[in-house]
């Protein structure tokens, strides 16, 4: 078999997600993140309209996110179901991580491309981010859910309009080695061939 496939196939197969709690806490040179980013600048993109956007929290600013997060999903504190334990839960979880990047995807003005062509671009610079990271020696998380979709993030990464905001990255050294990955069937149960 030729090299680089094996190579490949190990890359795609062993990468794993690694959670912010399960990083040490030491800081990843930007030069890292910065190859990071290059490879998912290299997704591919119909029209060329290149619609992903990252916002890189760092330092004092993965602070800044973390009070963000949480105040966004518990705007008041005085309220009696306020969740002090979900609350610290949003605003810790940044600051366990070296860096942390905002997901964006820019709305672009070409009526013959629609957004989900351009959300699927996003996905795939993501996926690219997440397998360098993991060539890297780097742990990485996407995380969405409902705060992730919403207006206010995307308007604290600086999009708007049509634009969305599409999660968070989160980047940290893996305190422990990748665990075994598993997958519930095979590929053979989700594909069906037609030659005719």
């Amino acid at each position: 078999m030729n090299e680089s496939v094996s190579q490949l196939q190990q890359i795609l197969s062993n990468r794993r997600t690694v959670k912010p709690d399960h990083y040490t806490g030491e800081k990843v040179n930007d030069a890292l993140i910065r190859q990071i980013l290059e490879m998912a600048n290299w997704a591919p993109t119909h029209g060329y309209t290149e619609p992903w956007r990252f916002t890189i929290f760092a330092e004092d600013g993965l602070a800044r996110l973390g009070d963000f997060m949480a105040r966004l999903d518990q705007p008041d504190q005085d309220a009696e179901d306020f969740n002090s334990t979900r609350f610290d839960r949003l605003r810790n979880r940044p600051l366990n991580c070296s860096h942390v990047i905002g997901i964006g995807m820019k709305r672009g003005n070409n009526p013959k491309v629609p957004e989900v062509e351009e959300i699927c671009s996003v996905a795939m610079a993501v996926q690219n981010m997440w397998l360098m990271a993991h060539t890297l020696g780097l742990g990485a998380y996407w995380s969405t859910g409902e705060l992730a979709f919403t207006d206010e993030m995307r308007d604290f990464f600086g999009l708007s309009g049509e634009d969305r905001s599409l999660g968070l990255f989160y980047i940290g050294k893996p305190a422990s080695p990748n665990p075994k990955g598993r997958r519930l069937s095979s590929i053979h149960d989700k594909v069906s061939w037609i030659r005719a």
